[in-house]
């Protein structure tokens, strides 16, 4: 054969063997893994991460599409986040190059590679690619239905035909939204207390599997124990991609009542005692007292009235952080200046403390119950105690 004959001949088979290689590499079906990050220290990171893993050798390097993204210079970013009207968007980049803040501040991360069969994993991959253009990328945000971790749910039970959530709905550990939000920020306890009194009853109803896994890390225990309809496990294999440096996330831990209530008396106790000898100073600390309950009050009626944060309202707390508090302040004055304050200031001091005494009666509802036993045994007894020292007497 000519020389040049051999060279067209071999020319041609390297391109047959091109083109061959490049549909095997396009009929490939993408691998899909779930990436779990574990908790860090500012708040937004207390309740962990995570995000879908798409390795299709089409595309080169794996990608990792991450929910969790937004900006916080973003026009009416603020306004929004007060209002619970708050915009998230997904964000499709390298995994390489989205493990590099984890990284950098050690957090650890792990990676559930999936059971999908090719219709599913294409059907996925193509779903997150179209989801994260520009303008489909934005989503309406929501701390317990719609973050970073149900919308991974979400993506997977649609890839599964419903099949996550038939697997998950109908289980339930008694974990709630409040015992989930106060065991991830135990650790910060500013934070703790910022749940606490906020989150209203919807926060205290039992969740199903399902619902519960608005946290990452129940979401990744719950995918071990999901199956494919032949019967395979959903997770085929899973590898620790980075360790995790800071501290691990909070294990349960339960309210216990007797000390709240052992702070209440001795509180209560300490002011009915110290008040014929130190009025001043008992003002003062009063006035300490109501404004801050008075302030706190103020945000949970003013979120319950024109907000979307849902998990607020119909707070039972407002019984005890009474807005109502702010107008015993000007009593509190006269009283540290050693002056004598008015009957209809007395009143409203009564009425302060009555309706602090009618927290204790929803705390037997068994509808939409709410877990506040700890702050009525707590304040209960202080606003009892300020009432019965300046009103039941001549102040």
């Amino acid at each position: 054969m000519h020389k040049p004959l051999r060279w067209l001949l071999a020319l041609l088979l390297l391109i047959c063997g091109l083109a061959q290689a490049q549909t095997r590499i396009q009929d490939a079906t993408p691998r899909i893994g779930v990436l779990t990050m574990g908790p860090g220290d500012i708040f937004w990171e207390r309740f962990g991460h995570d995000a879908i893993v798409v390795d299709d050798p089409a595309q080169g390097a794996p990608i990792s599409y991450n929910f969790g993204y937004f900006d916080l210079d973003e026009a009416g970013f603020v306004g929004r986040f007060a209002k619970g009207e708050m915009r998230y968007l997904l964000v499709a980049l390298p995994l390489q190059q989205d493990l590099a803040y984890y990284r950098e501040v050690g957090r650890g991360a792990r990676l559930q590679w999936l059971n999908l069969d090719a219709a599913q994993a294409h059907a996925l991959a193509a779903a997150l690619a179209e989801n994260a253009k520009p303008e489909n990328a934005h989503y309406r945000y929501d701390y317990y239905t719609s973050n970073c971790a149900t919308r991974v749910r979400d993506a997977l039970d649609v890839a599964l035909g419903g099949r996550l959530k038939k697997q998950l709905e109908g289980r339930s550990s008694g974990d709630t939204y409040r015992s989930e939000s106060l065991r991830l920020a135990a650790p910060a306890t500013w934070m703790w207390l910022s749940f606490d009194i906020l989150l209203g009853p919807a926060a205290d109803r039992p969740l199903s599997r399902w619902e519960v896994d608005f946290v990452p890390r129940r979401l990744a225990d719950d995918l071990r124990n999901v199956t494919q309809t032949d019967g395979r496990p959903l997770v085929a294999s899973e590898v620790e991609l980075l360790p995790q440096r800071q501290a691990a996330e909070p294990l349960d831990h339960a309210i216990a009542l007797w000390p709240w209530l052992l702070a209440g008396v001795l509180l209560a106790s300490v002011i009915l005692l110290a008040g014929p000898r130190h009025r001043r100073l008992l003002a003062g600390c009063a006035g300490g007292f109501w404004l801050l309950c008075g302030s706190a009050g103020l945000v949970l009626a003013l979120t319950w009235a024109f907000t979307a944060h849902q998990a607020i309202w119909a707070n039972r707390n407002l019984l005890l952080f009474n807005p109502l508090c702010l107008l015993l302040l000007p009593g509190a004055w006269a009283l540290l200046r050693g002056r004598t304050a008015s009957t209809r200031w007395q009143g409203l001091l009564i009425a302060v403390a009555a309706l602090a005494a009618c927290a204790c009666l929803p705390l037997w509802l068994q509808v939409q119950p709410q877990r506040n036993g700890h702050w009525v045994a707590l304040l209960l007894p202080v606003h009892w105690a300020f009432a019965k020292l300046w009103a039941s007497r001549k102040a």
